[in-house]
């Protein structure tokens, strides 16, 4: 199972990017897909996760109002994280990533699968 995110960028403070990660390989059971970043020097945290059969969403305090993520093409099999209004301490390497079995979906112990991360840089 291979995952690419793509998307990442530079942008003002107050712009808009969209990610997007495409699921590729053999066919796995998806419990949740997940959106974490790490920005230098600090410890990878969660962003955002979908619960694949419900549609459930969750996020992290810091980005609620401002990131939206859902499910993309069907056909990539991909996740898909809208994030409007962005603020410089949101530059970091954003990660997404993919969980086959129920149970937390804020730790990084529990994806299996991770993509190779995409730079989101945002200036003051």
């Amino acid at each position: 199972v291979q995952l690419q995110a793509s998307g990442g960028g530079l942008v003002q403070a107050g712009g808009s990017l969209r990610l997007s990660c495409a699921a590729s390989g053999r066919t796995f059971s998806r419990y949740a897909m997940g959106w974490f970043r790490q920005a230098p020097g600090k410890n990878r945290e969660f962003v955002a996760g979908i619960l694949w059969s419900s549609g459930s969403a969750y996020y992290t305090d810091s980005v609620k109002g401002r990131f939206t993520i859902s499910k993309g093409d069907n056909a990539k099999n991909a996740v898909d994280l809208q994030m409007n209004n962005l603020k410089p301490e949101d530059t970091a390497v954003y990660y997404c990533a993919a969980r086959t079995y129920s149970g937390s979906i804020y730790s990084t112990e529990n994806y299996a699968y991770w993509g190779q991360g995409t730079q989101v840089t945002v200036s003051s």
